[in-house]
């Protein structure tokens, strides 16, 4: 290992272990985790002390940041439950089919006028990749209590779902666009393997998986450390299938998470344990001890693999404001920012309220599941996938997407806290005198995806 490398792993670990230090006593405040982690990142990056450049780490990074959205898309889809999508699903399934296009339409159209030069592939690019939403950036928006519950968990499902959504438009958009990896197979062959074949992949790999776990799990064949690692294994073995056979290895990865948690509650339920012989399902268990019947929820099983992508979508951020948005910051543009600007709030907040028409809900809700639409992890694998393909003007569509993930950290972090309080009076003050869409209740369990990988410190 280099000098460089060493003192970057030294940087690094210091970053993780100083937030983990104070995690308590920021939780709540304007300073997030991912403002702190990307804070640092533009710090050791070129523009600071230089320990990391995309030149000479760019292998790395990709490893890292691949690795971080393939354990976020297998774990979000995991944690997906047929009650809560039945119960939120009205207002969520707006937001992922009507809302999602919109945005990569309007997205499409605001970026013709300001980013000039790009092709007209290219601006869809450009609005595909600052698609998808992520919950990390805003974390204070969908757990505050104060929070109607049927808002929270509809902006939780909707971050949780639409990066995977978003897959097939961007690698549609990216084998349009000439000269790069996915145009050489052309749109027929892309979409066989992309969106056909490792589907397939994801559905065989997840389901054989979960079955498996929960065959050997109601034998008492599985110890429960090794229980926890399973699912890093089967989020692997899709996305690797899927890489070597020249498809997409998170659309398996995503497609997976659904099939191995659909499995694992399947076998789950069609076990029957003799009398006697199971734990309750809360039993705390020693490392290395054999399963208690009844403990094979996804839940649970998926706890590390959930830790270990939270861990690694902020590092991940951190190197995203070394390489990405640290330079980006020494050549901004009034183009660049403007389209920023608006990708966070038109582009975000007129599709949600078209999408939101007729469903019940008041103006002042519709305001805020628009503004908290943050840009964070997806967008920051796309763009590097990008920067590595032969795209004309890569450089500005690299800009355009460090800068958008970039205010969006400042602005969703530091007014999550403080627009969730704000909301929150509101709606106590407006149930007290009518019923509310927004009062429907929830009884579904809250998924327990984290966004905040140090939470487990703090508690």
């Amino acid at each position: 290992m280099s000098d460089a490398a060493a003192w970057t792993g030294v940087a690094v670990a210091g970053v993780a272990v100083g937030y983990t230090l104070v995690s308590r006593r920021l939780a709540g405040s304007p300073l997030t985790a991912p403002m702190v982690f990307v804070g640092f990142g533009i710090l050791i990056g070129p523009v600071g002390l230089d320990l990391v450049s995309l030149g000479r780490d760019s292998t790395q990074l990709r490893t890292l940041v691949e690795a971080a959205l393939t354990l976020v898309l297998f774990a979000d889809a995991t944690t997906v439950r047929p009650a809560e999508l039945r119960t939120e699903g009205t207002l969520s399934g707006r937001l992922l089919s009507v809302g999602l296009l919109l945005t990569i339409g309007v997205g499409w159209l605001l970026a013709w006028p300001l980013l000039p030069g790009l092709s007209v592939w290219e601006l869809a690019l450009v609005a595909a990749i600052l698609a998808p939403t992520d919950a990390a950036l805003g974390k204070s928006a969908i757990s505050d209590p104060r929070v109607p519950g049927l808002v929270r968990q509809t902006l939780n499902v909707e971050s949780g779902l639409n990066d995977g959504m978003v897959l097939p438009f961007f690698v549609l958009i990216l084998a349009g666009v000439p000269e790069t990896s996915y145009a050489h197979e052309g749109t027929g062959g892309t979409f066989w393997r992309a969106l056909l074949l490792s589907p397939a992949l994801g559905l065989a790999v997840g389901g054989v998986g979960g079955r498996l776990l929960a065959w050997a799990g109601a034998r008492g064949w599985v110890a429960a450390d090794w229980r926890r690692l399973c699912p890093l294994a089967v989020a692997a073995a899709a996305y690797g299938l899927a890489v070597v056979t020249g498809g997409s290895g998170f659309i398996a990865a995503w497609v997976a998470g659904f099939a191995f948690a659909y499995a694992l509650r399947g076998g789950e339920q069609a076990t029957t344990e003799p009398a006697g012989t199971s734990e309750p399902a809360g039993t705390s268990e020693p490392a290395g001890t054999t399963e208690p019947a009844g403990t094979t929820e996804p839940a649970r099983t998926t706890d590390l693999t959930e830790d270990l992508g939270d861990l690694l979508a902020m590092l991940s951020l951190l190197f995203f404001g070394a390489v990405l948005l640290g330079p980006a910051l020494e050549h901004l543009s009034w183009r660049v920012v403007g389209y920023a600007v608006l990708s966070l709030t038109v582009v975000r907040m007129l599709p949600v309220a078209i999408a939101l028409l007729g469903s019940g809900l008041k103006r002042p809700t519709v305001a805020y599941v628009g503004w908290f639409g943050p840009r964070g992890l997806a967008s920051v694998v796309f763009g590097l996938l990008v920067a590595e393909e032969h795209v004309h003007e890569v450089e500005l569509i690299s800009e355009v997407v460090a800068v958008t993930v970039g205010l969006s950290v400042l602005f969703h972090g530091a007014s999550a806290a403080w627009f969730a309080a704000r909301y929150g009076r509101w709606y106590v003050r407006a149930a007290a005198v009518e019923e509310l869409r927004e009062s429907t209740a929830t009884p579904v369990t809250p998924r327990r995806r984290r966004t905040d990988p140090f939470e487990s410190v703090r508690n």
